[in-house]
């Protein structure tokens, strides 16, 4: 039997990934070690936070899952940082661990063209550097024109504890032994890579009465575009805040030998921003505590996640740990904290769709490229889905830029950068951040979406109608005029703003720092949903600012806009600098633009390599 396209590995990479694929019409296999783990959170409860929420939004207007499926499973919902610009606000919700594999299960389970097998591939098919399908453990061939690979942590899977180390994927599963082995075979370099988890506390065992209580927002959300909220405000499951101690600092370094990280039992390098608590202990050791929050993992059973204490610390030593914390004195642990080890390719190895450069119709997305996260990974697998679906229709690939998506910025500093630790998306990561908000992740992307098939049309034809009631506000706006009349003036000095001495549009009135769209619903009626005001609001407040951006991004696009040739021989350019040359090689960037962000290729080397393309267009 033949497949269109088989994804190995069921995580929220493999997911997106499987879900894309068969949405757009092909035969699809997911190839999982274990159906129950499809969609696991083996880490922390929560989808979203900042920047990472906001790639949730993209993947929800690309078409994804995601977003509608932690819309269905979560505890508790907050938009972080309210406080300051449309830029950094993002959302993030707690979800439940249960509920949220299942959901996603029984959404792949009754997808059209979407089978899936449980068993581990242990080698691909591979004839004249082309996909031909996977091997199985059991010797089974299975035939495919294309094959993603999105296999999380599981790639030579080794746990951690102290001074031992168990081969093992998160929740003592079987490893992929072979697969890396095979792959290097193949010509991938392998990295090998770490990340870790904190314990899980029992929650009668916590003394809750003398922590912080972090509730849900009291305004009600959802990632999805096309979702109403189904949740209420009381019905949220709260968290809890608690911060490490002195006591705490202490008995880490007394014991700091014993981690697996200071013991020197770790080949992996681990996440700079996510660091354990012994890291945070050696690296901020001017930090006299550490911000830790107890977040429920279900409803359906007790365990608390002790968010920010990660550790590869001996059980006992982590005994001592969790009960040096206020509130946790007598705090029984349900699981112990770990890290785990796993081999990982080098990500500039891909194209840009993430196809490989070295193995035809192959395709990774995930931990596999050396990223972090749950988001970072269906980012991925969702992109990988779309860009294989349209190989086979013979289409070019869907590539998003650095200024459309936060996807589009991940994919590009991991294929044109790489990276030797697990990356985690940060907003600091992207230049044009104030383009890519949270509020207009649809405006951006749900058009990519609907070209490639996986928006349908009604969803399609509801964002036209949003796109037309901001264009219809705006408009109202620019034409509505108020004049210095006392009552207009005494209700301007009423919320705070100042009188007008001349006519005023409230277009620009809007643009009043302390004047927010419901005062200009004082003059004017606005019968439109809440969203579109946002929007509305969001585009006339930070319009400079916008202008600016987008004229920024306008010049990197011309640079992206100057493409190299796929065949380029770089060793023909006089006067590149070795080390340019060398990196030139070996990424092979498609534009002048990636090119110019390639670490140790200099401006110098792309002024050179700018007049040799120019001379060649001239021949």
């Amino acid at each position: 039997m033949e497949y269109d396209i088989i994804v190995v590995g069921g995580g929220h990479a493999g997911c997106e990934a499987s879900l894309a694929s068969a949405r757009l019409g092909n035969k699809t296999l997911l190839v999982t070690g274990n159906i129950k783990n499809i969609a696991d959170m083996p880490c922390n409860p929560s989808i979203g936070g900042p920047a990472k929420g906001i790639i949730v939004r993209e993947i929800d207007a690309l078409g994804g899952e995601m977003g509608n499926n932690i819309d269905h499973s979560l505890l508790q919902m907050k938009m972080l940082n309210t406080k300051k610009g449309p830029a950094v606000r993002a959302l993030r919700a707690q979800g439940d661990k249960v509920t949220y594999p299942k959901e996603m299960l029984n959404t792949l389970q009754h997808t059209k063209n979407l089978e899936i097998k449980e068993s581990l591939v242990e080698r691909l098919i591979v004839e004249n550097k082309k996909i031909r399908g996977v091997i199985l453990e059991d010797g089974t061939k299975i035939a495919s024109k294309i094959v993603i690979l999105t296999t999380g942590t599981y790639l030579k899977g080794m746990v951690l504890v102290g001074s031992t180390k168990t081969p093992s994927g998160p929740h003592g599963e079987r490893p992929s032994k072979f697969l890396s082995d095979h792959l290097r075979e193949l010509g991938f370099q392998i990295q090998r890579l770490k990340t870790g988890t904190p314990p899980r506390i029992e929650k009668d065992s916590i003394d809750f009465s003398k922590t912080q209580l972090e509730p849900g927002d009291n305004e009600l959300y959802t990632f999805s575009f096309d979702n109403e909220p189904n949740y209420t405000v009381e019905d949220q499951i709260p968290c809890h805040l608690v911060y490490s101690n002195e006591k705490t600092h202490q008995i880490i370094r007394d014991h700091l030998k014993e981690s697996s990280m200071y013991g020197g039992y770790v080949e992996g390098i681990g996440p700079r921003y996510c660091p354990s608590i012994e890291d945070k202990v050696v690296r901020f050791a001017d930090k006299e505590r550490h911000q830790l929050f107890l977040e429920p993992e279900s409803i359906y059973y007790d365990d608390i996640y002790l968010q920010g204490f990660s550790t590869s610390m001996p059980h006992e030593v982590q005994e001592q740990m969790v009960h040096s914390l206020v509130g946790l004195e007598h705090a029984k642990i349900k699981k112990y904290a770990y890290a785990i080890e796993y081999d990982a390719i080098d990500p500039t190895c891909l194209k840009q769709s993430l196809e490989t450069k070295i193995i035809e119709n192959l395709f990774t997305a995930g931990q596999i490229n050396g990223t972090s996260g749950y988001e970072e990974a269906a980012g991925q697998g969702l992109m990988a889905g779309i860009n294989a679906s349209l190989k086979l229709q013979g289409k070019d690939p869907l590539i998003l830029k650095r200024n459309e998506a936060y996807i589009g910025v991940l994919i590009d500093d991991l294929v044109t950068k790489g990276t030797k630790e697990p990356y985690r998306m940060l907003t600091s990561r992207a230049e044009y951040r104030l383009l890519l908000r949270h509020d207009n992740a649809d405006l951006r992307l749900r058009e990519y979406g609907y070209q490639v098939g996986l928006i349908s049309k009604e969803k399609y034809q509801r964002f036209q109608q949003k796109k037309k009631d901001i264009d219809e506000v705006i408009k109202k706006l620019k034409e509505n005029k108020i004049t210095p009349k006392k009552a207009t003036n005494d209700y301007l000095v009423s919320i705070g703003s100042i009188p007008i001495l001349d006519g005023i549009t409230l277009y620009d009135l809007l643009k009043r720092p302390e004047i927010k769209m419901e005062h200009i619903k004082h003059f004017l009626n606005l019968d439109y949903n809440k969203e579109v005001l946002e929007q509305v609001e969001i585009m006339i407040r930070y319009e400079g600012y916008i202008v600016k951006a987008n004229r920024e991004a306008e010049k990197m696009l011309t640079l992206e806009n100057i493409k190299i040739p796929v065949d380029i021989d770089y060793h023909e350019i006089k006067n590149l600098a070795h080390e340019a040359l060398q990196k030139l090689e070996e990424i092979r960037p498609t534009s002048i633009g990636q090119a110019a962000r390639i670490s140790g290729v200099n401006p110098a080397d792309i002024a050179i390599l700018s007049v040799y393309l120019k001379k060649q267009e001239q021949k």
